[in-house]
């Protein structure tokens, strides 16, 4: 502090710099594998499992899918998704010790962090055994920040935002939306008890990134899951052609 003001230091390069380099070499191996791998995020609650559920069903028949549960404690996911018909591991990022997770799986636990970061979705492919898979799925730890500033290696990234959460959100979380290619606005079931604008937040969507997808769905009731999973599909063909 100088004269009573804060002195601010920049720090110019990027901490993000191994991870960075790390999720393109996970990436590269992926294109290798053909396997695409799908980096899904959001808020806690605003649908994810729910949603998985609803784009396995659909694409389960098509497609070899295999799902990453990422969570700071509980199997709760990665038992429901266990139900689905994809294959499923649980990724823990509490501080316990490597565990077998009877009807789901390999359990790995990473830390007690707020996201994951390339190594650490390495690691989960590993055990997932992602090369015999067409799409992997990782169901990112639920918040609208840590996730967004950590490249996973993925080759896409999708944001789950919910009716009840309000249409603002691109405005407060603005990277989560920078950095994704599909923005899904789950439980327009809801929406007429709950004030919020479609074409704002499609508004500040754009905004943040004019080139984002947007689908706007019911995960309970399945309507717009078709066009999302129609989308989907089309990437991970793309991409493993």
């Amino acid at each position: 502090m100088t004269n009573g003001k804060v002195r601010v230091i920049e720090i110019k390069q990027s901490v993000f710099e191994n991870n960075d380099r790390e999720a393109d070499r996970v990436r590269a191996q992926l294109k290798k594998e053909h396997t695409f791998l799908l980096n899904l995020m959001s808020s806690p609650g605003s649908g994810k499992t729910t949603t998985l559920k609803a784009t396995i069903a659909r694409l389960k028949n098509k497609l070899r899918i295999g799902v990453m549960e990422a969570d700071i404690d509980s199997d709760v996911d990665a038992a429901t998704i266990s139900t689905s018909g994809a294959k499923v591991i649980q990724l823990h990022t509490g501080d316990v010790e490597l565990a077998i997770l009877e009807n789901v799986g390999i359990q790995l636990h990473t830390g007690g962090m707020c996201h994951l970061d390339a190594g650490m979705t390495e690691q989960g492919l590993r055990e997932l055994g992602a090369a015999d898979l067409d799409l992997a799925i990782l169901e990112n730890v639920g918040n609208l920040v840590c996730p967004a500033e950590f490249d996973t290696g993925a080759v896409k990234n999708v944001a789950i935002l919910s009716v009840p959460e309000g249409h603002d959100k691109p405005l407060k979380y603005p990277l989560m939306f920078e950095v994704c290619q599909a923005l899904i606005i789950n439980k327009i079931d809801v929406l007429p008890y709950f004030d919020f604008n479609m074409d704002k937040v499609r508004e500040f969507a754009h905004k943040r990134n004019p080139d984002i997808e947007i689908f706007p769905i019911s995960a309970k009731t399945g309507e717009g899951v078709d066009a999302w999973c129609n989308w989907l599909e089309a990437q991970v063909r793309a991409w493993n052609e």
